[in-house]
């Protein structure tokens, strides 16, 4: 016997659905979005820290990586040219290094959100995203790390 291909059936069916039933054709309603955003990057910031839970982390520095993004309304850089209108580079890298000396905290996690609460405090950002890692803990490990996000509200 021969299998059963519907296309080649002359016996075809519509299922009606009652009106009940239908989807809704009513137009959806689009997501408001904030401001459009310009993004200042630092990637690949390599600096010593004191950071970890572990016996030999507690007092010795070791590496940590760090890519920021730093979301700022419509940068009035582009129209001025003065770095009084944008985010300074350099600024924040030696914020980067004074918190890196002085943070107490043991946790990626911890240090990370001290990162995002300076760059929305001290340097106006709208929203981050920092990715802090260590490089090479494990030895079949490129990185281990923590990536998180936050706007100007939560710290409100």
């Amino acid at each position: 016997m021969d299998r059963f291909n519907p296309g080649s059936s002359p016996i075809h069916f519509t299922v009606v659905l009652p009106s009940s039933a239908r989807p809704t054709r009513e137009p959806v309603e689009q997501p408001q979005h904030a401001a459009a955003l310009d993004i200042v990057y630092i990637e690949g910031f390599v600096a010593q820290t004191v950071i970890g839970i572990d016996a030999g982390e507690l007092h010795e520095p070791q590496p940590v990586q760090l890519d920021l993004a730093i979301g700022v309304p419509s940068l009035r850089a582009c129209e001025t040219d003065r770095i009084d209108d944008t985010i300074n580079y350099a600024a924040v890298r030696a914020e980067l290094h004074t918190l890196l000396a002085t943070h107490k905290v043991q946790l990626l996690e911890a240090l990370a959100e001290q990162i995002a609460r300076l760059l929305v405090d001290r340097f106006g950002a709208q929203w981050v995203r920092v990715k802090l890692c260590k490089p090479a803990k494990f030895d079949d490990v490129a990185a281990v790390g923590v990536i998180i996000e936050r706007q100007r509200e939560r710290f409100a």
